[in-house]
């Protein structure tokens, strides 16, 4: 049985998509003057990219607004969309070195897969979300609502879709705290643990799923981790048990909320666009998209996957996801023998 008692959490990331869509600051370009120092960092990398960190890529009029907004991400409304960097005149190396470059005012990269890779390609490899052991950026499917496994998540936008492909974003503690009001013995059952399926990346020493609750809070401060897909493919092990008609009933009413155009905000990406988001306090999703004919169009995001070092403070149970709970040192997914690499191309 349970023993929680969800209440409603006043907290700057408590908000609602309409409100946002209004303006409130999440929306900001580059400035000449910002891509230009980017450019010049660039040209500047002495070394090999995974050895570049913030210090190695100095940026001295976006730094500071960089900082801001990492604040923004880790203790305010938890996203922001930096628009405006010219990826069509870059290189790819160059694209992916701004990027990296970039996100190392935020955080150190984390792996992604099983491979190692710090940089992701988020891109259609023609694979099929039926096989547990794919990933769904993999796909041209929708996404569902999710969140990743590390404390921020970023996102450019090499080359959009040619239709499709929509980014939306939800507030989790909003959902949360309209749970609350609404039936507050649903949200209780997202404060158990749940088995998640690792999909076939499974650290040493690990069982190929592992469990922890949707809702975690400490003190006033709520962490979400949510991924269905993983929650219902954890099934075919003979060793998990089946869903509940009560946490069924939680779920759906957990991703009707998130999917309602009450909670949700849509983004529709351009290339050079970089969106960043704090998975503790965000979901987000991706519409089906339609591809364009011509290799060079298709649609093509860089991913990272990124650990600040004064990241919040985390239950002990998320050290079975996310290897430790230590701030700085802690996401991804790391399996044996995987050598840490930043690919140019989706492979």
């Amino acid at each position: 049985m349970t023993t929680v008692s969800p209440e409603v959490l006043d907290s700057p990331a408590a908000w609602r998509g309409p409100e946002m869509c209004a303006g409130s600051g999440w929306e900001l370009r580059l400035s000449g003057a910002e891509i230009g120092e980017i450019d010049r960092a660039v040209a500047a990398i002495d070394r090999p990219l995974i050895e570049v960190d913030k210090a190695a890529f100095p940026l001295p009029v976006l730094g500071p607004k960089l900082a801001g907004l990492r604040q923004e991400l880790l203790e305010g409304r938890g996203f922001f969309l930096l628009r405006g960097l010219p990826v069509g005149r870059m290189s790819r190396e160059e694209a992916v070195a701004a990027f990296w470059g970039i996100g190392a005012h935020f955080g150190s990269a984390r792996s992604q897969n099983a491979r190692g890779h710090l940089m992701g390609h988020v891109k259609d490899v023609g694979l099929h979300s039926s096989d547990p052991n794919v990933r769904v950026y993999q796909t041209r499917e929708r996404q569902l609502f999710h969140t990743d496994s590390v404390d921020i998540v970023a996102l450019m936008c090499l080359q959009p879709a040619r239709s499709g492909g929509l980014s939306s974003i939800v507030s989790s503690v909003a959902v949360h705290n309209e749970m609350a009001r609404r039936r507050p013995d649903l949200a209780a059952e997202l404060y158990e643990p749940f088995i998640v399926d690792r999909r076939g990346e499974v650290p040493e020493g690990m069982k190929p799923w592992f469990a922890l609750p949707v809702f975690n809070r400490i003190g006033d401060e709520l962490t979400t981790i949510y991924t269905r897909r993983y929650i219902e493919s954890a099934r075919r092990f003979p060793e998990v048990p089946a869903l509940t008609p009560k946490q069924v009933e939680a779920l759906n009413l957990f991703d009707s909320l998130c999917e309602s155009e009450e909670f949700r905000l849509d983004m529709a990406f351009e290339a050079g666009d970089m969106q960043f988001l704090c998975n503790h306090v965000i979901l987000h999703d991706r519409t089906a998209f339609e591809d364009w004919p011509e290799p060079e169009r298709r649609r093509h995001l860089l991913r990272l996957w990124l650990c600040p070092p004064e990241g919040r403070r985390l239950p002990e149970a998320f050290a079975a996801r996310y290897g430790s709970v230590r701030p700085g040192d802690r996401g991804g997914i790391v399996v044996k023998d995987a050598a840490p690499v930043v690919p140019l191309e989706a492979a």
